[in-house]
């Protein structure tokens, strides 16, 4: 690590001199722990090898929860330019529409406690979970093409939630653009009958109550309060999204030679953001997107819908809902002047300030929330976006804890059962569809949450307002 240059304490500079062929720097939030933790893997080999791709502009940039994927590191961040830049699936990654949202309750955590064992046996029967488990919802390819299209919007038309909650979900969970006829057959026929779904790996429902307060004035309008039970449902776009990803990333891998590109790792395939390639998977993305949106909607009803049946109120208010995995055309401030950027978020989240007209109006005065999960067993946080994200990260933040274990060595250190004891004796109660699920997710297989957010937060790209512990698990 001694060729990083170290701003300060929480901003490493990875210089242009690095690697041959990087065009602009790399940039990596983190403090000296993690940094450790980074220079386990090849996170800032993939941080340097992203600086190559043409068209960037700005800084190659690693989030604190940053950690080896696939071309891009996951927790990482680039911008490229509309007119002479490139978009890269691996740039996005396999779950598109990866993302987080959280539910509040009017419930006070005594409230629910003495029942959380029934309401997580309901939320377990109402909310479909593991790999490849089908959905409740039989959707034809003519209803699925609707879905692409219109994302929540379809959800809450065929009554899953309320058109309030659109207000409260990042683009109103529905991306514009989307073209189903740019997803495969393949593609459709993997998401058809997994719509409403959790999935498997760190996906998860989370019941859990706010523990800490750090700015009242923005929990309060976020509608936040202390040893309040809150949800949190973290998943994606399912087999839908996996596979449009990987065949674009076969297209993009066979066009590059008509665009003269050349990558230094075979896992950056991309193609020019104007080319019809390039055209056709945004297309094809905004409608995985679109999937994962109408995803986390539906499994929001089903959520009110147990604790309306266990509890007796379903009212559960959506704070906000989040992308992680997305590419998407904003406008920053690049060397002094506005320009039109295509942001790659790969394990990255949105983290606008306020004043800004794409958050929801009644956050107009404070600014979006930014939900960051912790692993399973371990705390969650809101936080807000703010104007030094603007400035440094394209409007960036972190969007978890990031792994520091592979899932097999996970699973060869502790038992579900022992996992489970473990838990249980923390006060929090799991279900879980496989027992390797279970144990390939266990807390110390990820870096500390907590660790990652004060990076953040020191950092000033966004401002910590709560913290949540959970008290009942569902994973797939």
């Amino acid at each position: 690590m001694s060729v990083l240059q170290k701003l300060n304490d929480y901003r490493y500079v990875v210089p242009k001199s690095f690697r041959p062929g990087m065009k602009i720097e790399g940039l990596i939030y983190a403090d000296e722990e993690l940094i450790k933790q980074i220079e386990k893997d090849q996170t800032l080999d993939q941080v340097a090898n992203v600086a190559t791709l043409p068209g960037l502009v700005g800084r190659s940039l690693a989030m604190p929860d940053a950690h080896q994927g696939y071309g891009f590191p996951i927790g990482g961040v680039a911008a490229a330019d509309m007119e002479k830049g490139i978009i890269s699936a691996g740039g996005v990654g396999f779950d598109i529409n990866c993302g987080v949202r959280v539910l509040s309750s009017d419930y006070h955590i005594d409230q629910v406690q003495p029942n959380i064992d029934q309401l997580l046996n309901q939320m377990f029967r109402d909310i479909p979970c593991g790999t490849g488990k089908s959905g409740l919802v039989d959707l034809s390819f003519e209803q699925l093409d609707e879905v692409l299209e219109n994302g929540a919007h379809w959800a809450v038309k065929n009554g899953y939630g309320s058109y309030e909650d659109l207000h409260h979900i990042e683009e109103t969970g529905k991306i514009p653009n989307a073209d189903p006829g740019m997803v495969s057959a393949r593609a459709k026929k993997r998401g058809r009958n997994q719509l409403g779904t959790l999935g498997s790996g760190n996906h998860f429902a989370e019941v859990q109550y706010v523990s800490e307060i750090f700015d009242d004035n923005a929990a309060k309008v976020f509608g936040l309060w202390q040893n309040q039970i809150v949800v949190m449902i973290h998943s994606g776009s399912r087999g839908l999204g996996h596979q449009v990803c990987t065949d674009y990333l076969e297209i993009m891998q066979e066009a590059m030679p008509q665009y003269g590109i050349s990558i230094v790792d075979r896992q950056l395939a991309c193609v020019p953001i104007k080319s019809q390639e390039g055209q056709s998977y945004l297309k094809a993305m905004a409608a995985a997107a679109n999937f994962a949106f109408a995803n986390r909607q539906m499994m929001s009803h089903w959520t009110r819908q147990a604790f309306a049946r266990v509890i007796g109120n379903g009212n559960l208010k959506l704070v906000y809902d989040v992308c992680h995995n997305i590419a998407k055309e904003e406008v920053h401030i690049v060397d002094g002047s506005r320009k039109k950027v295509l942001v790659h978020r790969k394990g990255a989240t949105r983290a606008y300030p306020k004043h800004r007209p794409e958050i929801p109006q009644d956050y107009f005065e404070i600014g979006q929330p930014v939900l960051i999960p912790g692993s399973m067993g371990t705390c969650s946080y809101v936080l807000v976006g703010t104007e030094k994200a603007m400035e440094e990260t394209f409007g960036s933040s972190c969007h978890g804890a990031g792994r520091a274990m592979s899932r097999t060595a996970a699973k060869k250190s502790t038992t579900a059962e022992q996992l489970i004891q473990q838990l249980k004796e923390k006060g929090i109660h799991v279900r879980g569809a496989s027992r390797s699920g279970l144990t390939e997710e266990k807390p110390d297989a990820y870096k500390d949450v907590s660790l990652v957010v004060e990076v953040v937060h020191q950092a000033g790209i966004a401002r910590k307002v709560a913290k949540m512990i959970p008290i009942g698990v569902i994973k797939g």
